[in-house]
């Protein structure tokens, strides 16, 4: 069957300009002396999704029809659009190629109609259902595709095994990850756009949710961030763990629409999300009365008795998800502002740090589906100059 992408040359190889076309971008420079290096300015990175999705190999792990192929449609179409990722973060707008290879026309079509919700469809989102493995022409593929679109902010490749291509021979697993990782990093670093791929995890769980990747630690270790979309027990349907190179570690709770497949970030630290109706009450008591003590959240919770109050309240002082004071005051988790030490109180929290170069999460740690609409300002970045 005919290559939907129609192929150019290999895009690390020098070429002469298309007639019609923009020239390919030059090469970026890789050897510097230390001064060189210091008096060089470097554009900021290109994010896709800001705080979440940055230019570079994004991989995107989690297990089997957890909503990673609806999370990845949506994120296309809102990043196409110049809408909102995740029904919360504004997106700068820009061409999206999404290599759906599990996928036929027809339920591509569906998924897509439920996500916009009669809005239209973005012209600048591209829809590929069969592409040959990266080491076998899809590198071609895709490079021609982004020399064409210039603007491009993000490739989704879903899934990562139909693109990786065989191992070569007599390297070890570790290796042939790496280097599986490595055809598609030399994409996303050459065009500075975001490339996402679409990855399984492991059926064992574990307290580290990069050692869940399906594979060895060469596909993480490749890779700029990698996310993990889990399960959750609690009033969230999933939970994101995200950490990279130029994003920060975080964790975002998200809701999935089962009517139109989008997810959506929810406000607040995950734990307020995941944990069991009557602590999730407590909590919000406690933070609208920080350093309450459990008579006056029994007062606030009047349908739960006091004895459950004071067991919960104990239990989750020791699960860390509330702080005690010497006094028998309860504190939420992140607070910050309030100097408790001199009551002894822990100063650990479990809430994401944001790093001041990383873009602002509106409402801190948030997650979830795709809203179509234009923010109010949007811009569009050009192309990094390389």
């Amino acid at each position: 069957m005919t290559n939907p992408i129609p192929p150019l040359h290999l895009y690390s190889v020098p070429r002469d300009p298309v007639p019609g076309q923009p020239p390919p971008p030059p090469r970026p420079r890789t050897a510097w002396t230390a001064d060189q290096l210091m008096a060089t300015e470097f554009p900021e990175p290109r994010w896709a999704v800001p705080g979440i999705l940055s230019e570079g190999v994004n991989l995107l792990a989690g297990p089997p029809k957890v909503g990673k192929s609806w999370m990845s449609l949506g994120l296309g179409l809102a990043v196409a659009s110049g809408g909102r990722a995740f029904d919360s973060v504004p997106v700068d707008g820009g061409p999206v190629l999404y290599l759906a290879l599990e996928d036929t026309p027809r339920r591509l079509q569906s998924r897509m109609g439920k996500l916009l919700g009669g809005q239209p469809a973005p012209a600048g989102l591209t829809l590929v259902t069969e592409c040959p493995p990266l080491p076998q022409g899809g590198n071609e593929a895709i490079a021609g595709w982004l020399d064409r679109n210039p603007d491009a902010r993000m490739v989704v490749i879903d899934v990562f095994a139909k693109m990786r291509g065989p191992s070569i021979p007599g390297a070890s697993a570790y290796d042939a990850d790496y280097a599986a990782v490595g055809h598609a990093k030399r994409l996303a670093d050459h065009y500075g756009v975001a490339v996402v791929l679409v990855h399984h995890v492991r059926k064992a769980g574990s307290d580290d949710f990069l050692t869940e990747v399906s594979g060895t630690n060469g596909l993480a270790g490749a890779a700029d961030a990698t996310l993990v979309l889990k399960r959750s027990r609690g009033q969230a349907d999933g939970v994101l763990h995200v950490t990279g190179r130029d994003v920060e570690e975080a964790e975002y709770a998200l809701s999935l629409h089962q009517a139109s497949g989008a997810w959506q970030m929810l406000d607040g630290p995950v734990t307020d999300h995941t944990i069991s109706d009557t602590r999730a009450a407590i909590l919000r008591a406690v933070r609208a009365n920080p350093g309450a003590k459990p008579k006056a959240i029994v007062q606030a919770l009047p349908q739960t008795d006091a004895d459950t109050v004071r067991r919960t309240c104990s239990r989750m002082a020791a699960d860390g998800q509330l702080v005690k004071d010497g006094a028998g005051r309860y504190f939420p988790p992140d607070s910050r502002t309030t100097d408790h030490s001199a009551s002894g109180v822990s100063q650990l929290s479990d809430c994401p740090v944001t790093s001041p170069d990383q873009p602002e999460l509106p409402g801190q740690p948030k997650t979830g589906g795709v809203r179509l609409s234009h923010s109010d300002d949007p811009t569009h970045a050009n192309r990094r100059t390389r």
